[in-house]
């Protein structure tokens, strides 16, 4: 019975760790999946060189902004997936936040 509640508590958790997240400016940003965006730009970068962007998580918010992270291996890089995610359609903003790691 404890395992159960232990379970649940566990998976309640997750969702609500997973629904938020922080912005550039500190504040905690509460993100409502767009998940046709998501998946334009992911489809966009899978057309890149197979390791190049493969390291790099996209969310969007209900309002199209797009919260770029993980890492590139380049500035370049960084750059491109910037670039990438700016080019679909439905996007209004895009915060870069992938680090550089060669």
């Amino acid at each position: 019975m404890k395992k159960t509640y232990l379970i649940g508590a566990c998976v309640a958790a997750a969702l609500v760790a997973s629904g938020a997240a922080l912005a550039a400016d500190g504040k905690a940003r509460e993100f409502v999946k767009d998940s046709v965006i998501t998946t334009k730009i992911k489809a966009e970068m899978a057309k890149e060189k197979p390791s190049t962007l493969v390291k790099v998580s996209v969310d969007t918010d209900k309002t199209g902004i797009v919260v770029l992270s993980g890492t590139a291996k380049t500035q370049a890089d960084k750059d491109r997936a910037e670039t990438l995610a700016r080019g679909v359609k439905g996007v209004a903003t895009v915060e870069n936040n992938i680090e550089i790691k060669p």
